[in-house]
């Protein structure tokens, strides 16, 4: 990107309101160890209004993992639990989050240590493992939410299976927190999640307006307080500054990327140590990526007439817990409803069930669309599988194939 297009890009203000949130987040959550306010570690996928209407801080380790690969200090952190004996063909969020629990390593110097655990098996089977290790490790209760994989539709008898974990889950938080559970309180917090993920969605609807105000790599760093803190007012609080700053970007028409051109989707989870320089290498192309199947998997639907039946059935529903018949479906609507011109994929070592099944989608997409697909080979968070020189040399050579 040259200085004259850096000077055309118009930084999103809402990004330091959302610095302060996590930063306060984080800050409630290291100071809360050894009180008497719980705190559980919880994986991305798990139905965190439970634990805010019983007043737990919930603490992600892959939110932490992301923090750890932007900051490029994962390899260290994984290089500890691989001296444990963790294979490197594990998660790297799993490696780097085990090797931060026995360091206290990180940019925030660890996570704050856990009273109970939480893992909903919705983004994959790895979390049971991972999570059975930190039981043993910190010597602490797991919960696991088993989420039955929907290979073509969703079945009532799914949705009753997890509303009834759901139920037990009740239960054992009670059992932990010596508290009642509060179907009020829950209401309350079912009510404002679902004004978030709605807040959320028209975020990301924002993009579909050509030229498009923001670029999935911007949505990478925002969805933080959706994934984290769903269910506080802080959070709708923030997203209606982030809608309100959107839509001001269109009416103004203030492109993300200056003289957009190509309108691209990207699929998986971020290469979190290279966003900037991706992000850079796509805008110096005049090329956008204006939606991703990523952020779109918290833009959950929730109804509020029946939270905890309509939770159970919206967690089972995740995109990673979907068939690739299913996958196809939403990513030629996310292609239609973008008019985009093509798909970027990104092949990650460290997550199978993302990964798994990409050149089949990749095909599908172009034979359905007529649009072309490039998968570049890297590693969420893992920089020692990465060539910069060779995704750099494949994306340049994939957006001049576009025209």
């Amino acid at each position: 990107m040259t200085a004259e297009e850096r000077k055309l890009y118009v930084k999103i203000q809402a990004t330091e309101q959302m610095k302060k949130l996590i930063t306060d987040y984080y800050i409630e959550a290291k100071t809360a160890e050894g009180t008497d306010r719980p705190v559980c570690w919880i994986t991305s996928g798990g139905p965190v209004e439970f634990l805010i209407a019983m007043d737990v801080i919930p603490v992600y380790p892959e939110n932490h993992g992301a923090m750890c690969g932007a900051s490029r200090m994962s390899v260290e952190l994984a290089e500890v639990a691989e001296k444990m004996g963790f294979s490197r063909d594990l998660c790297s969020y799993a490696r780097g989050d085990i090797g931060s629990a026995v360091t206290k390593g990180g940019p925030i110097g660890g996570l704050p240590k856990p009273d109970f655990l939480l893992a909903c098996n919705n983004i994959c089977g790895t979390v049971f493992k991972w999570y059975q290790e930190l039981a043993r490790y910190f010597d602490v209760p797991m919960f696991l939410m088993d989420t039955p994989f929907i290979h073509k539709v969703k079945t009532e008898h799914a949705t009753e299976y997890v509303r009834q974990q759901c139920l037990e889950l009740v239960g054992f938080l009670e059992e932990r927190t010596g508290k009642e559970f509060s179907s009020d309180r829950f209401a309350e917090v079912a009510l404002l999640s679902v004004e978030a993920v709605d807040l959320w969605k028209q975020v990301l609807i924002t993009a579909e307006h050509r030229p498009s105000p923001f670029t999935c790599f911007d949505a990478f760093i925002h969805m933080a307080p959706i994934v984290t803190l769903r269910g506080t007012q802080q959070v709708v609080d923030y997203y209606k500054l982030l809608v309100q700053e959107m839509r001001q970007r269109v009416e103004d028409g203030v492109s993300a990327v200056p003289e957009e051109k190509y309108r691209l989707i990207w699929d998986n989870i971020p290469i979190w140590y290279e966003m900037r320089n991706l992000g850079n290498l796509f805008a110096s192309n005049k090329a956008c990526l204006v939606a991703d199947t990523y952020t779109t998997a918290w833009a959950v639907d929730i109804r509020i007439d029946e939270p905890l039946t309509s939770m159970a059935d919206a967690y089972t529903k995740v995109y990673l817990n979907i068939s690739i018949d299913l996958m196809i479906e939403q990513l030629l609507d996310l292609m239609q409803r973008y008019d985009a011109d093509g798909l970027v994929m990104h092949s990650n070592r460290s997550c199978k069930p993302y990964s798994l099944g990409q050149y089949d989608l990749a095909r599908e997409v172009t034979e359905k669309t007529g649009k072309p697909a490039l998968i570049i080979e890297a590693d969420m968070t893992d920089s020692r599988v990465y060539s910069e020189a060779q995704v750099r040399e494949r994306v340049e050579a994939f957006i001049e194939s576009l025209g």
